[in-house]
């Protein structure tokens, strides 16, 4: 094998925004992309991470039941706790690291 010399400038540096690189490289946020069809595939991540926060929200005292459906490939996940205020979805559903318990 040929050792060439590999060129690096300033003109390969790259900032990307927080969308761009989610989208470019999801498996650092989420773990191994895959089809679902290992157990440690990010759409089992993102399940986890849904039940753990209404797990969270019931241990709080935050609703009394957690309803989890599953049918043919969709799942719906419903914890009847304090949800998220109107005033802030937006921003907690489409801004990375924005949350309420941050401070707990």
């Amino acid at each position: 094998m040929e050792n060439s010399e590999v060129r690096y400038t300033e003109d390969e540096i790259k900032s990307l925004d927080w969308k761009e690189h989610i989208r470019m490289r999801p498996g650092m946020y989420i773990g191994k992309t895959g089809d679902g069809t290992a157990a440690d595939d990010g759409i089992y991540i993102l399940l986890k991470e849904v039940l753990d926060n209404s797990i969270d929200e019931f241990v709080m005292g935050n609703g009394k039941t957690i309803d989890v459906q599953i049918k043919e490939a969709v799942v719906k996940v419903r914890d009847y706790g304090r949800g998220i205020p109107l005033g802030k979805v937006i921003e907690c559903v489409s801004r990375i690291n924005t949350g309420g318990k941050y401070d707990s």
